[in-house]
């Protein structure tokens, strides 16, 4: 099938590209006077380069799409809502809720500066990546990151089957609801980190900040350091080896928890039963 090529036009009208099919788009732009929205909606086998947006929901409803070395500036709404099997590289989006219900997305070595950005969506991965987002991926499932630095505040929360590989998380109330996420090689700083979480995994990772791992089912922390982590554990089903120090431990529910020392473990005031164990590395030599 031939493909189109569109080369050096600008676009601001109304769906100005409605429904294009098999088409490459390079050196345009998506602005001006008409202020339309919905350039691409419900296209197909579409690639962008170089293009700039500066209109709401460009990319709606589109099967099959790449985008490279394109801006989408902080009026691009919505870019990329209930769109299938599309790939982003080496560009920037800057507009809030930037991709929405997706399926099969990949972005690599991109800069993303939006709130909510990636909700409810299935199988993305972000590569090599800086994003800033208040709401990150909320509601997602089979997600994977691999070198991202992202800061935000509510992130991950209610995501599922989420894998994550030297990254660098800045974040607050990180992996809340959250069920099956594995994370690996990764500093994670915040507060109140993981609660209400089942079958998290945390490998060789750096955890920062206050009130982490708390009404935990089956985390599991393997090789990991902990810093600035006071209440930690407190009604968690857990099993832990790190090395190094923690503030503190509150009121784990169940299981063992192995540091080298613990400034002070707290029992007692529990509103259920709290049978889990707190080991130093020193005993565990004598036995």
């Amino acid at each position: 099938m031939t493909r189109t090529n569109i080369i050096g036009k600008q676009f601001d009208e109304e769906r100005a590209l409605y429904h294009l099919q098999n088409a490459d788009i390079i050196d345009c732009i998506f602005d001006g006077p008409a202020d339309g929205e919905s350039a691409l909606k419900e296209s197909r086998d579409v690639g962008l380069e170089n293009c700039r947006f500066s209109l709401r929901y460009p990319l709606w409803h589109v099967k099959g799409f790449t985008v490279k070395k394109s801006t989408m500036d902080d009026k691009t709404r919505a870019a990329v809502w209930y769109a299938e099997n599309g790939s982003i590289t080496d560009s920037i989006l800057g507009g809030i809720k930037a991709v929405r219900e997706c399926a099969h997305i990949r972005l690599e070595r991109c800069h993303i500066e939006s709130q909510e950005f990636g909700w409810k969506s299935r199988d993305v991965t972000l590569i090599d990546t800086d994003i800033v987002s208040e709401y990150l991926l909320m509601g997602s499932r089979d997600v994977k990151l691999l070198g991202v630095k992202m800061k935000g505040k509510y992130s991950f929360q209610y995501i599922e089957n989420l894998e994550i590989d030297d990254c660098e998380l800045d974040t607050k109330d990180a992996f809340w609801h959250s069920k099956n996420v594995t994370v690996r090689g990764s500093i994670i700083k915040g507060e109140y980190l993981g609660w209400f979480s089942e079958n998290l995994t945390l490998i060789n990772c750096t955890i920062i900040g206050t009130q982490p791992l708390c009404y935990c089912k089956n985390l599991k922390l393997v090789n990991c350091i902990m810093e600035e982590t006071d209440l930690s554990f407190e009604y968690s089903d857990v099993e832990a080896d790190v090395k190094g120090h923690i503030l503190s431990v509150k009121n784990p529910k169940s299981g063992r928890i192995i540091a080298d020392s613990v400034g002070e473990i707290i029992r007692g005031d529990a509103v259920m039963e709290c049978t889990g164990e707190v080991i130093l590395r020193e005993e565990i030599k004598y036995v």
